[in-house]
C-alpha cells in the first residue's frame, strides 16, 4: 500500500517524518499523475480555504474527489478534517469540500491562533493518553450516526472515523508520537 500527503500547503513535511518513525514511504503529492500512485493520501493541516484553491488551481480537486468516491483510504488533520467533511461552517462562499464523511464541522471553532492550545486524548485503541496541538482547529459540530467517534475534547469529537475516512482536529503530525499515523497504516489492511 502506497501512501501520499498531499503537499500544496501545511504541514506535509512533518507528515512524511511520522510516516518515516514507524519505517513507512510516504511520497508528496502536487498533481494528479503523483495522486494516481498512490493507494492512500493525508491531507494535512494548513489553511482549508487555501488548500481549496490550490486543489482546483493545480487541477487535483475533481481527481481526489473521484478517488475519494471510489474508497481511497484518507487521514485528515485540522484542515484535511474541513476538507474531508460533508458541511462546513463559517467557510468562504466559494469553499469545497469533498464530502468523505457524515461530519459538520466550524472553522476556526476552537478560537484563531491565540486560542491554540494542547491536550492530552484518551483515544480508542491505544493504551496510553496522546498529546495533541491544536491551532486554529476545527470543531466538530455534528457527526453522522455511522461515524466513530475515537476521542473526544470537552464533549466534542476530535478524532473520528467512517470507513477508509479517518480526520482529526488536530495536528498529530507535530508532535513525536506517530501511534495515530501507524493506526492509519494498519487500518490499510
Amino acid at each position: 500500500m502506497k501512501i501520499g500527503v498531499l503537499a500544496l500547503q501545511g504541514a506535509f513535511a512533518a507528515h512524511q517524518q511520522r510516516f518515516a518513525d514507524i519505517g513507512v514511504d510516504a511520497s508528496t503529492v502536487r498533481t494528479a499523475g503523483q495522486l494516481d500512485e498512490v493507494d492512500a493520501l493525508v491531507m494535512p493541516g494548513g489553511e482549508s480555504t487555501t488548500m481549496s484553491h490550490l486543489m482546483r488551481t493545480n487541477e487535483l480537486f475533481a481527481p481526489i474527489a473521484d478517488r475519494l468516491a471510489a474508497g481511497m483510504p484518507v487521514f485528515g488533520t485540522c484542515a484535511g478534517m474541513i476538507m474531508c467533511a460533508s458541511e462546513v461552517l463559517d467557510g468562504r462562499p466559494d469553499q469545497r469540500s469533498f464530502g468523505a464523511l457524515d461530519l459538520t464541522v466550524r472553522r476556526n471553532g476552537y478560537g484563531r491562533q491565540l486560542a491554540s492550545f494542547e491536550v492530552d486524548l484518551d483515544v480508542k485503541g491505544l493504551d496510553s493518553p496522546f498529546h495533541a496541538v491544536f491551532i486554529r482547529a476545527p470543531l466538530a459540530e455534528r457527526v453522522g450516526p455511522d461515524v466513530d467517534v475515537l476521542a473526544e475534547h470537552d464533549g466534542a469529537p476530535v478524532l473520528v472515523r467512517h470507513g477508509a475516512c479517518t480526520v482529526a482536529s488536530f495536528h498529530p503530525e507535530l508532535t513525536p508520537d506517530a501511534r495515530l499515523h501507524r493506526l492509519f497504516v494498519e487500518s490499510l489492511g
